[in-house]
């Protein structure tokens, strides 16, 4: 058992690596310091369990998937939209599978079996974490562009395009009406602004 823990010992440095790890895409769009995998990772999660609670899906297995989507990155690097027309994508499952490699079986099949659920995207669950990694992509546009990064636009508008489930549509079409300050303002007591 202790070598199997130090398989897991060693991919939580791994993945810690995903907090240094930026969003390349929004380099393109002149943002100089974006935000990191982990960070996106994390408002992901966050909001699959918000859709999937809404579609009635299961929330905490949608927030898992969430959780998990972007591991490989911490081997491969974030490789955005432009990039991956030009290198061949690594596959997720693949680079999951050498992640824990090593790992306690019980740790390795649920992870890899966890992989493969949102990249397949079958399950209602899959469907609203995919739809969560898409709407965080236009929160974090919306953000970017209220600091002047109007090139931020390209991504929400791509971003809005590909949600699927009527929450998420509805969510964004929400997130597009109101400020990014509009939360401060409530908990304030003060009167919202107009988007």
């Amino acid at each position: 058992m202790d070598d199997d823990l130090t398989a897991v010992a060693r991919f939580l440095f791994e993945a810690g690596t995903l907090k240094q790890v930026r969003r390349t895409g929004w380099w393109m769009a002149g943002v100089r310091d974006p935000e990191s995998v982990a960070e996106h990772s994390w408002r992901t999660s966050l909001l699959a369990s918000v859709i999937a609670t809404l579609e009635g899906a299961d929330p905490a297995q949608a927030a898992h998937l969430a959780v998990w989507h972007d591991s490989q990155e911490a081997r491969t690097g974030d490789v955005n939209r432009l990039g991956k027309k030009y290198a061949t994508a690594a596959d997720p499952v693949t680079v999951t599978g050498d992640q824990v490699a090593g790992m306690p079986d019980v740790l390795a099949s649920a992870v890899r079996a966890t992989v493969a659920e949102y990249e397949a995207r079958q399950t209602p669950e899959a469907i609203c974490a995919r739809d969560a990694d898409k709407l965080e992509c236009l929160l974090q546009g919306i953000e970017y562009r209220s600091q002047g990064y109007e090139n931020a636009q390209r991504w929400i508008d791509s971003s809005r395009g590909r949600l699927v489930t009527s929450t998420a549509r509805r969510l964004a079409d929400e997130l597009l009406s109101i400020g990014t300050l509009d939360w401060l303002r409530a908990a304030m007591g003060e009167k919202p602004s107009e988007a």
